[in-house]
Formats: structure tokens, C-alpha cells, sequence
């Protein structure tokens, strides 16, 4: 429990801005410490939340079917054009999309048969609400992009276009008219990004937080994201767009790939409690791509190129925790009230 000091007592809300008792200082450590102290105390009034038996066994299922139904949805139109075809696109939209808009029941149904009340609606669990959401936009977009900063140099130097051409397009209608009447691109960055986060993260992580910690389910939740992509594999072999042996490398370093990714944008959702940022984060990664290295250790501008890159790596790393700090996203985020004890993840 928090100490009273000077008659004043703690509201009952965890929130460290709404507190009625004024902020005195802390070393860092004991600031720590008085966060730990006051997430504890906010479980405690939430009835002292503790896992029922079973439960993990009932959120994995639950996740596996949520996967396996979102993939399914894919394959219900039998056709023999490839996946990027614009008919094959339209018709993945259509079940894609019925899948996604019917994924929160799949967390509403768990919450049910589990017994498991948290504090917050099912929507502000899922990353849908409005405290926060201006940070929760740009923040995190702005981290992945510090990230990808030698591919942004890189295509800078390499783009025939001025920085007035580019702001000119940006503004464009025209421009994005046909940005959305492109199927492959509507899939790609809006489509794809929206219902991937949506079941794979936001309906996802509030089944396996409560089971594990936040660090545990960070880490759990790609291995379902990254096996939902195995179904390219199905479509490579069925056309033969490759060896045998092509294939099988490919698949392993999409699922390696996508496993890393889902578990920087797991770790986004989890800190920034938004689902938002792991949205467009994910659309930006689409629209890059994987960093061409081979490249870049060819381009003429090798040195300038590379030192982006290893400073992109240096200052992604130095602001991941600084940029993701729970305070500007308002504390706790609401998937960390249903953790069963503290996490460094859900402090600031």
C-alpha cells in the first residue's frame, strides 16, 4: 500500500497524473518502486485478480482457433489464380474481413466461459480508445522509422524525385485515387495491417496476458502470427514458383521474420495499450520491405548508407523504451490490468 503523507490519501485510481496527493521526488529507483507499489495496489482493488485453472490451456485454444479461422478465411474461394489476382484480392477481402469484425466475440466468449472481469470495456482491451491516441499515433511510427533510417536514406539518394516533388505527390488526390483502386496496395497497407493487428494482436494478447506475463506473451503471440503465414507456402508449391528447397528456406525466413516483427508490435501494443500504433507501423514495414544489405554494401554511397543503418539500429534501440513509456499513454494501459502480477512492461 502507498504511505499517506500529510493527511492527503491516494485517489483510487491508479493513474500516476490523477493522484489527489501531490508528487514529491524520488530517486529513480524508488520512483520505480512506488509504480510496482501502486499497480499492485490497482490489482487489489480489482479484487485481487488471479488466474483460474485451466486458463492457459483455454486462451492458447482460443488463440490457435482465432488463427486458424482468420487463415481458413483465406482458402473458402476455390479458384486457380494466384493470390494477386485483383478477383482472388476482392474475394479474401470479403471473408478476411467477416473474420476480423466477428474476432472480438472470440475475446468476449473467453472472458465468459473463464470468468476473468477486468476493469476496462472490451473495446479500451482491445487498443480501441481515445486516452492516449494522439501519442499512440505518432510515436511509434516515429520509432520505426528511426529503425528503418539507412532503407529511408538509401531510397532518398536513390529517388530521382526532389523533396518538393515528393510533398507535391504527398498532397496529391490523383494520387491516392489510385493508391486505393490498386488492389495489391489496399491489401498491403491498409487491409492486411488493420485485420493482422486486429486478430493477432489486440484480440489476441488480452487471452494470453492474463495466463503469462506481458514479457511471456510479447513472445508467445508471434509463434501464432508467424505460422499463419506458412499458407504462402501452400501457394508457392501449388504454382511452382520455386525448388523445393527455395520454398522451404523462404518459408523459414518469412516465419523467423514475421515471428520478430509480431513480437516488436506485440511490445507496442502491450506499452502503448493502442492499437493504432501497431497498425501503421505495420503498414510502413509492408511499404519498406525487408532492408536490402546486399544493396546497400554496393551502392555508391556505401559508407554514408551503412553508418545510417548501424545509426538507425543504435537509436531504435536507445528510444524503444523512452518512446513506448506507458505516462504519455495513460497508466496503466488497459491490457496490464489484467496481468496477474506487476511488470516492468506496464510501468513507466
Amino acid at each position: 500500500m502507498v504511505e499517506k503523507r500529510s493527511g492527503c490519501r491516494p485517489t483510487p485510481s491508479f493513474s500516476l497524473h490523477r493522484r489527489a496527493c501531490p508528487r514529491t521526488s524520488h530517486t529513480g529507483e524508488e520512483e520505480g518502486d512506488l509504480r510496482l507499489s501502486l499497480m499492485t495496489e490497482e490489482m487489489s482493488s480489482n479484487g485481487g485478480f488471479v488466474p483460474p485453472d485451466g486458463l492457459c490451456w483455454v486462451s492458447i485454444l482460443s488463440c490457435l482457433l482465432l488463427a486458424c479461422s482468420y487463415v481458413g478465411s483465406l482458402y473458402v474461394w476455390r479458384s486457380d489464380l494466384p493470390r494477386d489476382h485483383p478477383a482472388v484480392i476482392k474475394r479474401r477481402f470479403t471473408s478476411v474481413l467477416i473474420v476480423s469484425a466477428l474476432s472480438p466475440l472470440f475475446v468476449w466468449a473467453w472472458r465468459e466461459f473463464t470468468g476473468v472481469r477486468p476493469g476496462p470495456s472490451l473495446l479500451a482491451l482491445m487498443g480501441i480508445h481515445l486516452e492516449g491516441l494522439i501519442p499512440a499515433v505518432v510515436l511509434p511510427l516515429l520509432l520505426t522509422m528511426v529503425l528503418f533510417l539507412g532503407p529511408l536514406i538509401q531510397l532518398a539518394m536513390d529517388c530521382p524525385w526532389s523533396f518538393m516533388d515528393g510533398l507535391r505527390v504527398a498532397f496529391d488526390p490523383w494520387f491516392w485515387t489510385l493508391c486505393f483502386s490498386d488492389m495489391r496496395w489496399l491489401r498491403n497497407q491498409v487491409v492486411a495491417p488493420l485485420t493482422e493487428e486486429l486478430v493477432f494482436r489486440a484480440c489476441m494478447l488480452p487471452m494470453l496476458v492474463p495466463c503469462a506475463s506481458p514479457s511471456t506473451a510479447i513472445f508467445t503471440c508471434p509463434l501464432f502470427f508467424g505460422v499463419a503465414h506458412f499458407h504462402h507456402v501452400i501457394e508457392l508449391l501449388r504454382f511452382r514458383q520455386g525448388t523445393m528447397s527455395g520454398i522451404f528456406l523462404s518459408a523459414v525466413f518469412q516465419f523467423s521474420y514475421t515471428a520478430v516483427f509480431g513480437a516488436y508490435t506485440a511490445f507496442i501494443f502491450i506499452r502503448t495499450g493502442h492499437l493504432v500504433g501497431p497498425v501503421l507501423c505495420h503498414s510502413f514495414c509492408n511499404y519498406m520491405g525487408f532492408p536490402a544489405i546486399s544493396t546497400a554494401l554496393e551502392h555508391p554511397h556505401r559508407l554514408t548508407v551503412l553508418s545510417c543503418y548501424l545509426l538507425g539500429v543504435f537509436l531504435f534501440l536507445l528510444f524503444l523504451f523512452p518512446l513506448t513509456d506507458p505516462v504519455f499513454y495513460g497508466l496503466p494501459t488497459p491490457v496490464c490490468t489484467l496481468a496477474s502480477s506487476p511488470s516492468v512492461l506496464c510501468v513507466s
